[in-house]
């Protein structure tokens, strides 16, 4: 018996080729239903094209994003590739040269084909640096056509072949035939992406995972250990009424990146903007969190006097802010009305956290540090000790201390046995 290696290989003539061609359409449209990702798609449907006798060489999937950092993501397949490539573009890109000079651009624009010999490129073609790139390749021929979606959401997807004399009639017609199935599966993974890339932007990653795992039921939740981070800007009411409306987003954005960057860079998860301040937490799971609070306010602070002396060279006051940093249980999970839920973090130590954010006011320290935290930060010999101070519902008095940024946490450790 031959085993598949030994066999020959199939030939048009042998009745194969059809066969194959038409198990492509049926694995894209019912077996792909357990594959998460379009760039695994991708490739195992450029393997499956080039088994079944069509000579695509190379493919691509061009999709406008609803991201708040980029605009569009290409996803490549070359032959030989077990995996994707994937390009983020930002914004902008669209008012680019390369783009305004590309068949992308056609095909946004209403086009519904662009092929391309890149055998024999025209002069205008010539400056083109996509085809000249692709003839550089190897590459024979290339074809661009949209992939439509719902509601005129229009995508691109691309093939080229590698093949002497390019594509044949048949090939593209097998090519065009699968392009309405495709644009179906892509969506579907395209609009999963969105939901999540929406619940990251607003909620969240941490917070993302545990709502799209099912946590949407008011009171829903867990307890869990955190070092709590609450910020607030200060003078803002101030700042608002005075500067223009576009100054002041201006300002508001490049603030919270300042504060943001770092908090996510050290683990931390930001459950909310309230305004001009913010809510975070670093989860106790994580054996350094402590550290790593204590560093991300130290480069935060670094990025805010940065961009204070950028305020201070177009004659604005610079920016002052507080920050009050606790530790304690708080229940994480869903909170509001019956169709409006907040998924947030509540609990005393939150409370606790906040009190000491206002409490920057009155000590004209901008970070206060609860006893409870620095004890568990092991850092108390490097903060100012402020003293006890009553906080506005705590029964007792809290032991305070002033963040003090110039000596480095120590590296916590955990006892063997």
């Amino acid at each position: 018996m031959q085993t598949p290696s030994e066999a020959p290989s199939p030939s048009p003539e042998d009745g194969s080729f059809p066969a194959r061609r038409q198990g492509v359409l049926d694995w894209l449209i019912i077996e792909t239903r357990n594959e998460r990702f379009i760039d695994n798609i991708l490739v195992e449907l450029g393997e499956r094209l080039q088994a079944a006798g069509i000579p695509v060489a190379r493919a691509t999937l061009h999709f406008r994003i609803n991201h708040p950092q980029w605009l569009g993501a290409r996803i490549l397949w070359r032959k030989g590739l077990a995996e994707g490539e994937i390009d983020l573009y930002d914004y902008g890109t669209q008012n680019t040269a390369l783009y305004l000079n590309s068949p992308l651009y056609v095909i946004n624009n209403g086009g519904t084909e662009v092929r391309t010999n890149l055998e024999d490129l025209t002069e205008e073609q010539e400056q083109s640096s996509l085809y000249v790139d692709l003839r550089a390749e190897g590459l024979t021929e290339y074809i661009a056509w949209p992939l439509e979606h719902t509601l005129g959401k229009r995508h691109i997807v691309t093939f080229a072949s590698d093949r002497k004399g390019g594509f044949e009639d048949e090939h593209l017609a097998f090519l065009a035939k699968i392009v309405p199935a495709l644009a179906l599966v892509s969506e579907i993974r395209l609009k999963n992406r969105f939901v999540r890339t929406l619940l990251e932007t607003y909620v969240g990653p941490h917070a993302s995972e545990q709502i799209l795992a099912g946590a949407t039921t008011r009171g829903s939740g867990v307890t869990v250990g955190a070092a709590i981070l609450i910020c607030d800007l200060r003078n803002f009411t101030k700042l608002s009424d005075l500067w223009p409306r576009d100054d002041v987003i201006e300002l508001l954005n490049a603030y919270f990146d300042a504060m943001s960057e770092p908090i996510e860079r050290h683990g931390g998860e930001i459950l909310k903007f309230m305004g001009d301040g913010l809510l975070a937490i670093f989860p106790l799971s994580n054996p350094d969190a402590a550290e790593n609070l204590l560093q991300a306010i130290r480069e935060a602070e670094a990025a805010i006097a940065v961009l204070n002396q950028d305020n201070l060279s177009k004659g604005r006051e610079p920016l002052g802010y507080g920050i009050g940093v606790h530790v304690g249980d708080v229940m994480y999970g869903n909170i509001g009305s019956r169709r409006r839920l907040d998924f947030t973090v509540i609990g005393p130590a939150v409370n606790i956290a906040s009190r000491l954010e206002s409490l920057t006011k009155e000590t004209k320290r901008p970070v206060l540090l609860s006893r409870a935290f620095v004890e568990l930060a092991g850092c108390a010999s490097s903060m100012e000790h402020l003293g006890a101070y009553p906080v506005r519902g705590i029964g007792e008095p809290i032991e305070v201390f002033a963040f003090s940024g110039n000596e480095p946490a120590p590296k916590l450790r955990l006892a063997a046995g």
